[in-house]
């Protein structure tokens, strides 16, 4: 149940939802030094514009409101989503103001996209970005990866929050004694993955024929696209572009290490290197790409579409990988989901996304150790059975040590489960409403509510405004899991409540 609503509740929401914008204003300042290098004089007025409106918003919240304690698991559902849609509005400006957006709708879009790490987009012209432009894309889409939530626990001074707040973007586990260590770990793996994955892809690009310049450009944003399973691409034919098997190779490789969960990472550094073997979300994985591969591969081989088995081997790993861990990167077009590939083939790809990555990580849809955790709910189920009506059945799970199945687990389990069905079922509702193709329908919503990112061509400018609005929902509310928006919602609503009583 939602407590009443305090003053106390608010000053706590503002201030550390003031750090969070002062620290994406501090970050913007990175295109606004790219352009200038570039010259693009444009985007640098417009860059320079947001993030002295986002440091000065960011400034009066952070020394206006002083909470009076540490944020608990109530004000850290409420920082969440009053941090990412106000976020969204304002980051929107340079986009909306670049010229490559229809509308400020869409710049929104676009925005919300690449911060949920989802990668569908709305942009016009991308073969033609402003580089600054472009890398703040990618930028954004790597730290909306770790979380903002997080990017205020490891940066910014004095800032308290324990471990409940995290809850809120999904990134609750407990990895070091306390929370401010904990998202520091979580950037530094992250930024010596950047620099290792950035060499490889660059030596790559380089064995390719690009320039050393162009090559360092494409790697930075290939890597951070992969690795926070975000999508994005910095040319309009996505991976496609490169048509190189080393390049999708590591693609591959990198979008499955990002979709690990944090506390995986931290296990296989520090810890037990067998946790990664045994825990329940990387069988679940195994399990689930093995069977979806099969099924996608029988099919294809029987509509005999692509020469050879290497080839249908190719298109499959790459795209059933990048659906499962919710990257979006694809290597064939849209409009070859629907009018090349057989539904069977199609479904295959929409389960993977439904399912998604694993938790605390910068993956989405319901994870894999939700998956896993009802598989073993239904077969403890069935071993009830065969057993004497007075014995107790207790059933255990490997997720970061050993954990008890219980029936609050099963619960909350069951909850998320049932909220993501509900968006993918609605959004598919709405564009069969509009005259979509079913298939085409389902894939877009999935892909958008599981923040994966893979089109089958639904999404476009051309969409009508309401089922934009529904995926921009969708796609926040998949990333936070859905509880964040709702809890917030609900605090609102009681707030309006109560000062309807004074």
């Amino acid at each position: 149940m939602i407590p009443d609503i305090r003053s106390e509740d608010w000053s706590t929401i503002f201030h550390f939802s003031g750090s969070v914008f002062c620290f994406l204003g501090a970050t913007l300042l990175i295109p606004v030094v790219i352009a200038l290098f570039a010259a693009e004089w444009h985007s640098a007025v417009n860059f320079f514009f947001t993030t002295s409106l986002l440091l000065s918003l960011g400034c009066f919240f952070y020394v206006r409101f002083q909470p009076k304690r540490d944020a608990n698991w109530l004000h850290g559902m409420c920082i969440s989503a009053f941090s990412w849609i106000i976020s969204m509005f304002i980051l929107a400006l340079p986009y909306y103001l670049s010229h490559h957006f229809l509308s400020y709708t869409d710049a929104c879009f676009d925005v919300m996209s690449g911060m949920t790490t989802t990668g569908l987009i709305m942009i016009q012209d991308i073969d033609h970005l402003p580089i600054s432009l472009n890398i703040w894309r990618h930028i954004l889409t790597f730290i909306g990866g770790q979380g903002i939530i997080i990017i205020a626990v490891a940066f910014i001074p004095s800032v308290g929050l324990n471990y409940k707040a995290m809850v809120g973007e999904g990134k609750e586990e407990r990895l070091l004694p306390n929370v401010k260590q904990t998202g520091r770990f979580i950037w530094i793996i992250s930024l010596l993955y950047l620099a290792v994955g950035t060499l490889i892809l660059f030596i790559i690009g380089l064995t390719i024929g690009f320039t050393p310049g162009w090559s360092l450009f494409h790697a930075v944003s290939m890597f951070m696209s992969t690795w926070s399973t975000g999508g994005f691409a910095p040319q309009s034919l996505n991976a496609i572009y490169y048509h190189n098997l080393l390049y999708e190779i590591a693609m591959t490789v990198f979008s499955i290490v990002g979709s690990m969960n944090f506390g995986l990472h931290y296990y296989v550094w520090f810890k037990k290197r067998r946790a990664l073997l045994d825990d329940i979300e990387t069988k679940s994985l195994l399990v689930s790409v093995t069977v979806l591969f099969l099924v996608m591969a029988t099919f294809l081989m029987r509509q005999g579409i692509y020469p050879n088995l290497i080839a249908i081997f190719r298109k499959i790993v790459f795209n059933l990988i990048s659906g499962h861990t919710t990257t979006g990167t694809q290597t064939i077009y849209s409009v070859q989901f629907i009018n090349l590939w057989s539904p069977m083939v199609l479904s295959g790809v929409i389960v993977a996304m439904a399912i998604g990555g694993s938790s605390a990580s910068t993956a989405g849809g319901f994870k894999g150790i939700r998956m896993g955790i009802l598989f073993h709910s239904i077969v403890q189920d069935i071993k009830q059975y065969f057993m004497p009506s007075s014995s107790v059945n207790v059933s255990f799970f490997q997720h970061l040590g050993k954990q008890i199945l219980t029936d609050k687990v099963i619960k909350s389990t069951m909850t998320v489960i049932l909220f993501y069905l509900f968006f993918y079922i609605t959004g598919a509702i709405m564009g069969v409403a509009y005259g979509y193709p079913v298939s085409q329908a389902v894939f877009d919503s999935v892909s958008a509510g599981s923040n994966t990112g893979l089109s089958a061509g639904l999404v476009s400018v051309s969409m009508p405004y309401p089922m934009k609005v529904f995926y921009i929902l969708s796609m926040f509310l998949g990333r936070v899991e859905f509880f964040s928006g709702l809890v917030f919602i609900t605090f609102l609503i009681r707030y309006v409540l109560q000062l309807a009583k004074r």
